[in-house]
């Protein structure tokens, strides 16, 4: 148990900030989800759209530090090839 008053208010704003940041992730893995299934069904244009959609989400992660960059472009990429190669 936190003794100090600056540690127990660490402790409370490390939660909050889990909560924020789990709340964050579960929306992005969402939206990938939703790509997923779309090329699981073979519809490229429901695919696209959300893809479309996915991206920014994707990117916001990485300005809110839950993502890396290197880990968004190469999640990106493999969705985008999947995609094209629906036909």
């Amino acid at each position: 148990m936190a003794n100090h008053l600056s540690a127990k208010t660490r402790i409370r704003r490390n939660a909050r900030r889990y909560e924020l940041n789990a709340s964050r992730l579960g929306r992005i893995r969402t939206f990938v989800k939703s790509v997923e299934a779309a090329i699981g069904e073979g519809d490229k244009a429901a695919a696209q759209e959300a893809f479309k959609a996915a991206q920014p989400e994707m990117h916001r992660g990485v300005r809110a530090g839950i993502l890396r960059k290197n880990t968004v472009a190469r999640k990106l990429s493999r969705l985008n090839g999947r995609i094209k190669a629906l036909g």
